[in-house]
């Protein structure tokens, strides 16, 4: 079971909301996540993102991979 941390999104037309999950690979983008460990709101200013440091570590530190978003939004707050 490969896990990876990946945006769920949610929002309706042309105004984008999405969070940041734990989840198995084989799922679709929006089905069941293991866990949510924040948010990414692309359209507020500055791109607002809020994590829970210590549960995305801890997932990173298990094996689980981030997707190309994620991964640079974990590079941009320096995780």
């Amino acid at each position: 079971m490969s896990v990876v941390l990946r945006l769920k999104r949610f929002g309706t037309k042309k105004k984008p909301f999405y969070r940041i999950v734990a989840m198995t690979k084989a799922k679709k983008r929006d089905g069941r996540a293991l866990e949510e460990v924040g948010y990414y709101d692309p359209k507020k200013g500055h791109n607002q993102v809020a994590l829970d440091r210590e549960r995305v570590e801890y997932w990173l530190k298990n094996g689980a991979k981030p997707s190309a978003t994620v991964k640079s939004i974990l590079k941009r707050l320096e995780i």
